[in-house]
C-alpha cells in the first residue's frame, strides 16, 4: 500500500501543472545528473537542490504537526531510511542500483519519441516496485533530500552517508553510460514532462 501510494503521488506531481513547468525534479541526485549533462544551469541546479531539501523538511515537519504520533511514533518514525538486517553494504548496493535504474529509465523514456509521454507513469510504477521490494534492505530512499527530511525530526543519523552518496553516484553512473551509448546530443532536456504548446525554459521546445 505504501509503494502504491508513493508511486501514485510521484505520477500526480510529474503530470501536474507545476510538475510540467518545473520539470518535476524532486531529487537532488536527478538534478545533479542533468547538471553533469549540461542540461540545467549551475544557478538553476543550486536553487532546485535547495528547494528539494527545504521542501522535504517542511513537508515532514508539517505532517508531524498535523498527524502527530501517527507519523512520529513507531513503526513510521517519520519514514526514516536506515539499513536493514542485511547490513550497510547491502543497503548501499540497493540504493546505488535503484538510483541507476531510475536515471536510466528517465533518460531513455524522456528521449524516446513514443515513450516520452509515459515517463511519469513508468517512474511512478518504478517507485512503487522499489518501495515494495527494497524497503526492508535500505528503507528505499534514492533521494538525499528525502532521507535528510526524515532524519531531522526523527534525530536518526544511522549510516546517513549511504543515502547521501549512493543515489547521486548511481544516477551519475547511469547518465555517463547513456551518453556513452547514445551520445550527449541525444539528451534533449532535463524536464520529465513537457506541456504541449508551452515554451520550455530549458530546451526551447513547445511540445
Amino acid at each position: 500500500m505504501m509503494g502504491a501510494s508513493m508511486g501514485a503521488t510521484a505520477i500526480a506531481i510529474i503530470y501536474s501543472r507545476w510538475g510540467k513547468q518545473s520539470g518535476a525534479h524532486m531529487n537532488p541526485a536527478l538534478t545533479l545528473s542533468f547538471l553533469s549533462l549540461g542540461k540545467i544551469g549551475r544557478r538553476d541546479a543550486l536553487f532546485y537542490v535547495l528547494a528539494q531539501f527545504v521542501g522535504g523538511i517542511v513537508g515532514v515537519e508539517l505532517a508531524g504537526l498535523l498527524l502527530g504520533k501517527i507519523v512520529s511514533g513507531p513503526p513510521v518514525r517519520f519514514a526514516t531510511t536506515v539499513p536493514g538486517e542485511a547490513g550497510i553494504w547491502a543497503a548501499f548496493a540497493a540504493e546505488y542500483l535503484m538510483a541507476f535504474g531510475m536515471m536510466a529509465l528517465v533518460l531513455y523514456t524522456t528521449n524516446h519519441l513514443r515513450l516520452s509521454r509515459y515517463t511519469g507513469i513508468l517512474a511512478g510504477v518504478t517507485v512503487a516496485v522499489y518501495i515494495t521490494v527494497a524497503a526492508p534492505t535500505s528503507g528505499m530512499s534514492i533521494n538525499p533530500a528525502r532521507t535528510i527530511a526524515s532524519a531531522f525530526p526523527a534525530r536518526e543519523w544511522t549510516a546517513l552517508w549511504i543515502y547521501l552518496i549512493a543515489p547521486p553516484l548511481g544516477m551519475l553512473s547511469a547518465a555517463r553510460l547513456f551518453v556513452w551509448w547514445k551520445g550527449i546530443s541525444s539528451v534533449k532536456c532535463c524536464k520529465l514532462q513537457h506541456e504541449k504548446g508551452e515554451l520550455c525554459a530549458f530546451c526551447g521546445a513547445t511540445a
